[in-house]
């Protein structure tokens, strides 16, 4: 994992004198994404996964349905450079996710609804909290963490980043490079669920949602109208489903 120790003077009430001490923080880099030589964005993330962030990136964000639709594909560095057909307009998708309009293609075109009859047993969610868990996390406090989990509560992917969208993206290029079928399987999250997040799952056809953390009034929407399980407020002994209830096992 990519970490890096820093010194700092660290204060304590009541104590007059400082003291040094070192921390360790986690690392992110500006990777650069480019897709028919069109600069498409910019992500801070963590420097590893970087295949699957793209490929993740490229499903969640709508602009192909799988690895199959990229023609070509390239690592320079922290620079992506990929081809694919142009079933999109690469230069508008471009600007109105640079404006943080998040939902306009949403809204305007796409019509998303989750293809998936697997039920999830609420128990198993609440079990799978532990798959979040991490060393870097418990040293250094500022990464996010996604799992991808079946229906046998087995975790089949693991993403760690400096951004919860990565974190999300990064298990999702994960499980379509290895074939996994994610409309079997549940993700789970340690970030807020907006519009943003929750359309991710939906573009990449993932039919329930969790979180141990709040959804946004966006998330909500964006559930109810995709078909999307948004279960928020994880723990183990409770949790708050916002939509679609219907994928779930009441039986504990």
């Amino acid at each position: 994992m990519y970490k890096k120790n820093y010194p700092a003077l660290e204060f304590k009430r009541c104590v007059p004198v400082p003291h040094e001490k070192i921390h360790t923080v986690a690392i992110e880099s500006t990777i650069e994404i480019f897709i028919n030589k069109i600069p498409i964005a910019s992500i801070l993330a963590t420097p590893e996964m970087i295949k699957e962030l793209a490929i993740g990136y490229f499903i969640c964000e709508g602009l192909v349905k799988d690895p199959d639709s990229i023609k070509d594909f390239k690592i320079d560095g922290n620079r992506i450079y990929a081809a694919i057909e142009e079933t999109v307009h690469i230069e508008i998708w471009r600007e109105l996710r640079s404006s943080g309009c998040v939902g306009v293609r949403w809204e305007e075109n796409e019509n998303i609804s989750i293809d998936s009859d697997t039920k999830f047993s609420m128990d198993l969610i609440g079990k799978s909290l532990r798959f979040l868990e991490s060393d870097i996390y418990r040293e250094t406090r500022g990464t996010h963490a996604a799992c991808l989990i079946n229906a046998r509560g087995e975790c089949a992917a693991k993403a760690i980043d400096v951004g919860r969208h990565n974190a999300f993206d990064k298990v999702v290029g994960y499980a379509y490079l290895n074939r996994i079928n994610v409309r079997e399987h549940f993700i789970i999250s340690t970030g807020r669920q907006s519009a943003g997040m929750v359309l991710k799952a939906a573009r990449a056809g993932i039919p329930l949602v969790a979180t141990k953390t709040a959804p946004l009034n966006s998330g909500i929407d964006a559930a109810l109208r995709t078909g999307v399980c948004l279960v928020c407020f994880v723990s183990n002994d409770k949790m708050s489903v916002f939509s679609h209830y219907e994928r779930l096992l009441f039986h504990l």
